[in-house]
This record gives C-alpha cells, structure tokens and sequence, in this order.
C-alpha cells in the first residue's frame, strides 16, 4: 500500500526539543489522519538537529465512499421539525425515507484522495505545532522552533502539492551541512531517503546517532586505555546537536585533577557538552576528555581536541579559582550570609530554616542510631555551600561541595558525609543513604519542607507542585523504609511546627497585638528572651489558660504542652496571659489545619509508593485509618493484610465482616447499639451462636498478643480462625429476632466481630 513521507527541513532545532517534537508530531498526524478516515499499518517519527520526519505505510489511496443513515421527525411532526431537518440534511421531502412513521435521512458522500488530506493535514500540524518556544522570520506569519527551509511531503512517489506561507512542497531534501554533496537530494520514498541522508552524512535515527557515539567513543577510549564515563543525559543531548556525530578523544593538564571530581565532571557536561574519562587502573578522573564534534576531520581529530582542550582549561581555570578562593572563607562567613538570603518570605531566611533543621535533626538523631551532636553539627552546615562561589557557579553541585569543605575543615567523616548527602534521594531512580547522621539530616531536611510549606497553605494543586513537596514526601517515605527507621509521623510533624512556630511568633504579622501598645509588646518580647523562659508550667496550671476556648486537656497533655516546654513563646508571662485566648487560638488553628492536611498527603504518597510495588491503594486506606503514624509498621501490616485477603480465609472473613457492617449500620440509623458482654448458654441458643461467641473471644485475645509484638502474620492467623464460626454464624442464625433479647445479643456478638476485625485495619474501606 502507498506510503507518505514528510520532512519539515529548518535551522537547527534545540537538542532538548527534539525528542519532545517527534512525539508531538506522532501524536499530531495520528489524530489528524483518523479524523479524515484514514487507517495505516505502521507512523514513525524522527527527529533530527534540522528536521523532523515522518514516514507513514500502508495508507489506502483514497478515503472509502460513506453512506449515513440519520434519523429525522417523526412524519406526523410539524412542518417546523421537517423543515429544520431538512435544511440539517441539505436534502428535499421526496429524498427521506419514511420506516415505522418515521423520517430518514441517508447521506452519501465520496471518498478523498489521500494526498489531498495529507496536504490539509501537513497544513494544520505546521500552522499548530506546539513548540516551547518559537519565532517568526522574513515578512512571513507562520511561526515554528527556528525558520523553516523546505518542506518535503511525498505519497505514494509523487510530491504532494501544497504551499505553507510562501513554502511550496517538494520532493527535495539535504545532507549534512559540511559533508554532504551540497546539492539538493531528489527521494521517492522513506528507504530511498533514508539511504541518500547516510551517503551524505545524515543519521535520522536518533537511536542510530547514539549508537555510532557509544562505539566510537568507547573505542577511542580503549585504543589508549581508558574508559568512558557513563552520561546518559548527556548522550542523548549530543545526539541531538550532530547529524553524524564524531567522537575525539582528547587531553587535559593532569593539574586539574587536583579538583573534585564532581567539578571537572560538570564542567566538561555543562559548559562543553564532553564526556568525562577514567583509567580503569586508577581511582578518580583520567586527564583526558571526549568530545562528540558533528564533522570528520582529516587529521584525524587533533586540532579539534587541541581546541577543545584550550576552552576546557579556561573553564576548569574558573573553577579552580572558585575552589581555592571558597577555602579561604569557610562555613562561619558563609553561614553568616545566610541571615540575608530569604528562603520563602513566610518562613523567613534560609539562616533560620537551618535553626530548625538542626534542632530536628539532633530530635531525630537518637531514632536512627545517629550521634545527636554530629546530627546538629552536620544540619548547621548542610546550606552553608549555598553561599560559596563554587555552587554559586554550578548550582547543581550544592551539597556535594559542602561535603568536601566540611572534610577540609576537619570534621568527621560522618558530618561531611551527611552534609554531601543530605539532598537525597531526590528522584525515585536516586539512591536512598543510609549512614544514621545523614538519615537523621536528611530526614529533618525534607521534614521542615513539608511542615513550613504546608503550614502555609502553599500545598501541591492538581499537576502543580512548585516547591516539589511531592518529591520531598516520597523521598521521606522512602528514606524510612529503606533505612526502617522506627519514627512516629505525628511526633516529628508537631516538633518541626513548633520550631516553626517558635521563629513565626517572634515577627510582628505573626503575634495578635490589639490589646497592648507596640511598645509595651516589644519590650515583653525582649524582656523574656533576656530572662529565659520558664513559665510553661505556670501557664498550664493557670486560671488564665483554663478559660481557654479550645480543649484545654488536649493541649496540656499533648502537642501544644511539648511545643510550650521545648520552645515557649517568645514573649512575657504578662503579654500571655493578657492576650492568651487570641494568640493561642491562631497557634492552635494553624496546627489542626498542618496535621489534618500533611497526614493524609503522606498517606496519599505512600498510597502511590506502595501501588508502584503492586499493593492495592485500599488496604492502605485501611490500615491509615487506624490511626497509626509509624510508617515502617504501616507497610508491613499492609503487605500482610495484602496476603490475607489473597487466601480463601480472607476473602470469606471480608465478606462476612461486610455483612456484619451492613447489619449494624442499619441498626445505628435506629438508635444506638448494644454494648456489653455477649451471653452464652442462653435457652434454645444456636450453636452456632456459642461458638461464634467464644471464637471471638479468643480472636481478641490473640490478635492483641500479635500486634504487641508486631506479629501482623499472626494477627491474620488469629482472624483466619473467626472465618468458619462467621459463615456458620449467617447460615444458622437470624440476627433479627423476633425476641428482643436474642436481637440485641447477636447485635453485641457481629459488634464485637467487627471490633476484632478494626484492631487489624478497617476493613470498612477494602473493596471486594
């Protein structure tokens, strides 16, 4: 069958679109072309650094005639009804077809030649191809990546004529720039086009593109003894800039391997688009590089990577100056700069951020078997490279150079390491640490993240997530369980908002100040952070506090009484008590509103975690809804939750147990139900009945037994045990019994099997 062929010929076309723009245009030409009736066997696209391509087989010819039935008014309808249906159909009375009383309407339309809807659909994908970027040239309006040159549009071996602002359509295309013949290339079809572009220095083929780099490149390198640093990023960068890339392996002063490595590395990649090389024999960097040059040279490569080699020294020379200027200034002088950097302008500078991570880091420390000082110790450097001119010039090497100069100046191991490390994992192919201090850091890191920006209501929206809390919860989530660190979820979220807060309530738009002149307030705040803070206690017990609007009890016993004790309020005893109601009714609403959003998103993204590992998002709803905050147990109790319901046991004991809820949800719309001990040995008591009864009994007791042990397998076992006295249970007996006493006993009985069943998860919210 015929093939059509499309070549949009340009300027050259940014490495990091083109990928995107094959994409597009695949998407673009199937759309269209089943719009207009078409069918194919195979639509292929490439992209190119000056062309795109599409290529298309097995289209018909032409577009099949279509006959239409529509149907019309009934015959009996007003004239009104006909004539619109009429005017609709373009047809008269006499043409309708008249069945059953009513009118239709058969509509006939020929087919199109297939070229004539290419050239509509060439048309429309040009004039609406959805460039990041674009711009107009000459006096045209048309609008594309860079100025277009020719089009090149072919069906079946004829051109297909068609003309796009002042381009006409032809059957011409061109080689490379500097190899090729420099005439234009006359194709038929795709492999005649295909073959043409290689004898004239064209790959088309990305894959092709990379393929010929890796080969070359790999043997350059082993021709001298060398490997090749792996850049897959970078590969697929350079295949987009050299239609017949080149690999040259040339050489580098051995002076710049005085650098780290990640320095020579992101240098090369950044600013020259090199691939970095090692010797295998040798720790580190090789004094060598690889350039992919888009021309062959005659001499083999030596001038090109002579002059590489000159810019690449210009530029590891700014470098080096950044590395060895950094080391005169050290942490203290960046740490100070940090006071004048905003990090968001609710949440203050990033000199204060470090306050708090520092102070949930040295709380973490001791849950991940971290040393606390070195936890401390370690957040308080963690953003001090931000201000060093090295991560100034390289953004993408904050931490990484933050380790190095933690290890020049002299501390441990451990503390530098953390330091390097702290960002991680930032993306689900990212490696998880597992060193505890830089647990500990990373952990607090990404833990005050999600506190400040959710207390502030800037939470993730749909598909937008500005400050990636999304990336930084998963990252968390992963953190824990990779590492099975044991941490209540509710505990550190509290702790991370009272650092917050504690740093919020100093500043004037935070504190409600109606009652006391500004003066008199500044002069309280000052005074308590002179004198200390030692009136927790005090407050607690006062009459003051007891008058409070919200659950006083609450507060005292927990969050707010840890958040009082750990970082009261820096203001006066007398301010406190003055104005206690107000202030603390904002303190306490911003928290009910942390914790009723930030909970259920890290339930959210261990949902999406969990269900990447093949477990059902409703068995995490189930087991979140205990409550619990521990995300290591969480997961386990889900994975055997999981296995339970995948036996014969589980499935029958959740059918039973949906039943029981279905019973005693139609019972409570009545009145409350029944409580208490359910009785045995009652007069003409079903068998059934007993034995349901004492099964339960001793389902609690072992269920209790395997949950204080963590034993979620046995917790399963324990319930598989209820599943045969449960189905005998609904065989034999009737709950609503026409005696009052039996009703209620067997309402107490499916209650407690319910009870039993909601110690293990809420099986409510299991679908099945």
């Amino acid at each position: 069958m015929p093939q059509l062929l499309l070549e949009i010929f340009s300027e050259e076309i940014p490495a990091r679109m083109q990928q995107g723009a094959a994409r597009d245009l695949e998407r673009m030409a199937s759309e269209r072309l089943k719009a207009a009736g078409l069918t194919w066997d195979a639509l292929t696209t490439y992209a190119g650094p000056r062309r795109l391509t599409l290529v298309v087989d097995g289209l018909p010819a032409a577009t099949p005639d279509r006959e239409e039935e529509v149907k019309g008014p009934k015959a009996s309808a007003p004239p009104q009804a006909l004539e619109g249906f009429l005017r609709k159909t373009g047809l008269t009375r006499e043409q309708l077809v008249e069945r059953d009383g009513v009118l239709f309407a058969v509509l006939s339309s020929k087919g199109r030649a297939t070229a004539d809807l290419a050239a509509e659909t060439v048309d429309q994908i040009v004039r609406a191809f959805p460039w990041p970027k674009s711009m107009r040239w000459g006096t045209g309006s048309l609008r594309w990546v860079r100025p277009i040159k020719r089009i090149l549009c072919v069906f079946n071996g004829a051109v297909v004529p068609f003309e796009i602002d002042g381009i006409a359509s032809d059957a011409l295309t061109e080689g490379h720039r500097f190899l090729g013949s420099g005439a234009p290339l006359r194709v038929s079809d795709f492999a005649d086009y295909r073959a043409q572009l290689e004898k004239n220095f064209v790959l088309i083929d990305v894959a092709d593109r990379k393929l010929r780099i890796l080969e070359q490149a790999k043997a350059a390198c082993a021709a001298r003894g060398l490997v090749l640093v792996d850049d897959d990023g970078l590969l697929d960068e350079v295949a987009g800039l050299a239609e017949w890339p080149t690999p040259i392996l040339g050489d580098m002063d051995p002076q710049f391997l005085a650098l780290p490595p990640e320095v020579i590395q992101l240098s090369m990649k950044v600013h020259q688009k090199y691939f970095a090389v090692r010797d295998p024999a040798k720790a580190g960097l090789a004094p060598n590089f690889l350039v992919v040059a888009n021309v062959e040279a005659t001499d083999g490569g030596k001038a090109l990577a002579a002059g590489n080699s000159r810019v690449l020294s210009a530029r590891l020379n700014d470098a080096r100056f950044f590395w060895d200027e950094d080391q005169k200034v050290g942490f203290d002088a960046w740490n100070a700069k940090l006071s004048g950097v905003t990090f968001h302008a609710k949440l203050g500078t990033l000199a204060e951020r470090v306050e708090r991570i520092a102070a949930l880091a040295r709380e973490i420390a001791p849950l991940v078997g971290a040393d606390a000082d070195q936890a401390e110790t370690a957040a308080r450097l963690s953003k001090a490279d931000l201000a060093s001119g090295m991560v100034g010039e390289f953004p993408e090497l904050q931490g990484i150079m933050g380790g190095y100069y933690a290890r020049l100046a002299g501390y441990p191991d451990a503390v530098a390491d953390a330091v390097r490390d702290h960002y991680k994992p930032q993306g689900p192919a990212d490696t998880v640490p597992t060193a505890p201090v830089t647990v500990a850091v990373a952990l607090a890191d990404k833990l005050d993240t999600l506190v400040g920006f959710f207390f502030i209501d800037e939470k993730p929206t749909g598909s937008k997530d500005p400050f990636a809390l999304r990336r930084a919860t998963l990252g968390f989530t992963r953190l824990v369980l990779e590492t099975g660190s044991r941490l209540s979820l509710d505990h550190l979220v509290w702790r991370a908002a009272a650092n917050l807060i504690s740093q919020m309530a100093t500043k004037p738009d935070f504190l409600v100040t109606e009652k006391l002149p500004a003066e008199r307030t500044q002069e309280l705040r000052n005074e308590a952070l002179t004198r200390g803070y030692g009136f927790a206690d005090e407050l607690a017990n006062s009459e003051a506090v007891k008058s409070v609007s919200f659950d006083l009890e609450s507060w005292r016993l927990g969050r707010l009484s840890v958040w009082l004790t750990v970082n009261p309020l820096p203001v006066g005893k007398e301010w406190l008590l003055a104005d206690l109601e107000q202030q603390f009714e904002v303190s306490f609403s911003r928290w009910q509103a942390l914790t009723g959003t930030l909970l259920p998103f890290f339930a959210d993204r261990l949902t999406v975690l969990l269900r990447d590992k093949g477990q059902r998002h409703d068995l995490v709803a189930a087991v979140f809804a205990l409550g619990d905050d521990d995300l290591v147990r969480i997961v386990r109790r889900v994975e055997a939750l999981a296995a339970f319901l995948a036996t014969d046991d589980g499935a029958n004991l959740l059918a039973g147990y949906k039943r029981a809820s279905n019973i005693l949800r139609a019972e409570e719309k009545k009145g409350p139900l029944p409580t208490g001990m359910v009785q045995t040995g009652l007069p003409n008591q079903p068998e059934a009945e007993t034995a349901l009864a004492f099964a339960v009994g001793a389902a609690r007791t072992a269920v209790e037994t395997a949950l204080e042990t963590e034993d979620f397998a046995a917790a399963m076992t324990a319930l598989a045990a209820l599943r045969a006295p449960v189905d005998a249970f609904f065989e034999a007996v009737m709950v609503n019994s026409d005696i009052p006493a039996e009703r209620e006993n067997r309402l107490k009985l499916l209650g407690q099997v319910r009870d039993v069943m909601g110690q293990v998860a809420d099986f409510g919210q299991i679908a099945g």
